[in-house]
């Protein structure tokens, strides 16, 4: 930090080793405004690197037995667990979240991620069929496509989208790509790859809509909504950002929601009391803001956050990219604000009337990637949820997951799953054997 620490200068891991770069962008700490890091401003040299330290690795880990590459991913696993809090300090200062977030959530998920798949690959078969009268048995084997720990096994490049995400998107030897991040990036890296017909598995982003019914127990939705609403600042593809209420309930869940986004805490990451940390940059908030601004222009009103309420902030955090939870009602269907992804603490509280009504106003929008139904009858949470055109559905609940099952969007939302199965399927190439006896 500016005179008071030195700048932390990240490398390339490239073939094992770790590579300085020849120019670096500078990285921000979002709780701060202040540069903190270098990142290499890396290019098609560097990625020319890693390709060829992978196509080495690739013949050696990939015929290494299940159990072995089992073994590695474990031990990875542990090796996280060892560091877990070094790791959580490092995750809050670089995306502005919480400590407490990144000790609870993101550390401690990625162990789990390393320890399911793991023990995964020591589980599947493969599919036999025989035909006698042809005298002929039919296989299928899986053949990796990927790599993953010794040299060459896992490359980290830094870089710009449209210097190195370009070169390796576009790079003939690379077989597929896994993309988490926006529709415009998603649509370039199709353009690029679709000469080389690569695989493509893209999770983009959402709108995700809560449908609240009249029957819903509110003592369970209300704070599960604001969770699901402003946890991590808004920033996770699953939060939602729509809240449709049925309008026997709707103005007792405002005050109530309204009342509970009030008590939860903007605060500085390391503050062990704090809900909510810092948007991941000046942009990203300067953005943000901007949604709310059309809403005000539109005539909606801000019930509560941005431009209402006061933040209170450290002296040294003022420069920082913090905003309240802010709640919007008064909004059309037809507003950016229900339409746009905004990917911050911002969500649009609205009234609906019946069942059919809501389902169609759910799946008004482009994206379907995750969405909540809180309701006490179990064939309406059913039906509602075979309705709506999202590749999750949560129901008086949120954010729980199983990683045997499928996890992606429909529509906008992305394309392909990620899950025990379905990343099998992605990560590698099946081929089907006849053998005639």
């Amino acid at each position: 930090m500016a005179g008071t620490r030195a700048l932390l200068m990240l490398e390339n891991f490239i073939d094992g080793k770790f590579l300085p770069c020849s120019s670096y962008i500078d990285s921000y700490d979002p709780s701060t405004g202040e540069v903190y890091c270098q990142v290499p401003n890396s290019g098609k040299e560097e990625i020319e690197a890693a390709v060829e330290a992978a196509r080495a690795a690739f013949p050696g880990w990939s015929s290494r037995k299940p159990q072995e590459r089992s073994q590695v991913l474990q031990r990875l696993a542990d090796l996280l667990e060892q560091s877990l809090e070094e790791l959580a300090q490092a995750e809050s200062r670089d995306q502005g979240k919480t400590l407490t977030l990144a000790r609870t959530m993101d550390i401690p998920r990625s162990v789990q991620n390393f320890r399911f798949f793991a023990s995964s690959i020591l589980h599947h078969t493969s599919e036999c069929t025989q035909m006698d009268h042809l005298g002929c048995l039919h296989y299928t084997v899986r053949t990796p496509v990927g790599i993953g720990v010794p040299p060459g096994v896992v490359n980290i490049v830094f870089g710009m989208g449209p210097r190195v995400g370009e070169a390796l998107v576009s790079h003939p030897e690379v077989p597929l790509i896994s993309f988490t991040g926006s529709q415009p990036t998603a649509e370039r890296i199709t353009q690029l790859s679709a000469p080389h017909c690569k695989k493509l598995s893209l999770e983009l982003g959402g709108k995700n809509p809560a449908i609240i019914f009249e029957d819903a127990n509110l003592e369970e939705c209300v704070p599960t909504t604001v969770r699901s609403s402003f946890a991590n600042q808004g920033e996770i593809c699953l939060c939602t950002s729509r809240i449709f209420v049925q309008k026997s309930i709707y103005s007792e869940f405002l005050k109530r929601f309204v009342e509970a986004t009030r008590m939860w805490k903007v605060g500085i990451p390391s503050d062990p009391s704090a809900d909510m940390g810092a948007l991941i940059s000046k942009a990203h908030l300067e953005k943000v803001r901007s949604y709310i601004k059309k809403a005000r222009m539109e005539g909606a009103q801000i019930l509560c956050g941005e431009g209402v309420d006061k933040l209170n902030l450290p002296p040294r955090n003022q420069a920082g990219y913090f905003m309240l939870p802010t709640v919007i009602t008064d909004i059309k269907d037809e507003s950016c604000c229900m339409k746009e992804e905004i990917f911050g603490p911002v969500t649009c509280v609205v009234p609906f009337d019946s069942e059919e009504e809501v389902i169609q106003r759910a799946n008004s929008v482009k994206y379907g990637l995750a969405a909540t139904v809180w309701s006490g009858n179990v064939g309406r949470v059913h039906r509602v949820a075979k309705k709506l055109q999202s590749g999750l559905v949560w129901t008086n609940c949120w954010l729980i997951r199983e990683l045997n099952l499928p996890f992606g969007g429909m529509k906008s939302s992305g394309v392909g799953r990620e899950g025990a199965k379905d990343s099998y399927e992605f990560f590698t190439e099946i081929k089907t054997i006849t053998i005639k006896h």
